[in-house]
């Protein structure tokens, strides 16, 4: 069955507080239209973690190869986190779209800051938890993160809500029931062209 592709065609930009659920909304949209829609994979400097895989989790290059890349332009976004750099490369988005997929990219605040400056062509969404209450309560219940990567993360949750109060998303959609949270996210995507 051939993948049912929506009308813009632009590539999806999903960001939010760690801990909403973007992950887990992007995934139902690749399982519920498969062949639709691929994730963009990020160049990174870091070592690959075991189990991950070049190509699949990431694009893994030297620190010149990043550095090269990004005195041509070749990123459509790009941060430092540690001694580590990350980038979203055009050509990865262009190639994937070439292919008929519809690109998402799972972007943080400042990301989506360089994307919107380059002028590159996307749609954004920005996934809302029903509360700050209830995301800590979420990060909590991970189980996965130290108490001071916990506040961390909360305090940088409060700037991405600021943030997505300024009106740079197309598209703010609350996670508070995950089938309410998917339709609106699936509804947005599938939208006919404005």
């Amino acid at each position: 069955m051939a993948p049912t592709l929506p009308p813009d065609r632009r590539p999806v930009v999903i960001s939010g507080p760690s801990g909403v659920g973007k992950g887990t909304l992007f995934k139902l949209l690749f399982e519920r239209h498969p062949d639709t829609f691929t994730l963009s994979v990020s160049h990174t400097t870091r070592g690959p973690r075991p189990g991950e895989k070049d190509g699949v989790d990431y694009h893994y290059v030297t620190k010149e190869a990043f550095e090269e890349l990004k005195a041509k332009g070749g990123f459509v976004e790009s941060a430092q986190f540690g001694s580590n750099f990350y980038g979203t490369s055009k050509a990865t988005i262009e190639e994937q779209s070439a292919k008929g997929k519809v690109v998402v990219l799972d972007i943080e605040m400042e990301g989506v800051k360089q994307i919107q400056a380059s002028g590159f062509p996307a749609r954004y969404v920005f996934i809302a938890p029903p509360s700050e209450e209830e995301l800590e309560k979420r990060l909590r219940g991970r189980g996965t993160d130290k108490e001071e990567d916990i506040i961390k993360r909360l305090a940088q949750a409060k700037n991405e809500l600021a943030f997505s109060k300024t009106g740079v998303h197309d598209k703010i959609i609350v996670n508070e029931d995950l089938e309410t949270a998917y339709k609106e996210l699936e509804e947005f995507v599938y939208a006919p062209v404005a």
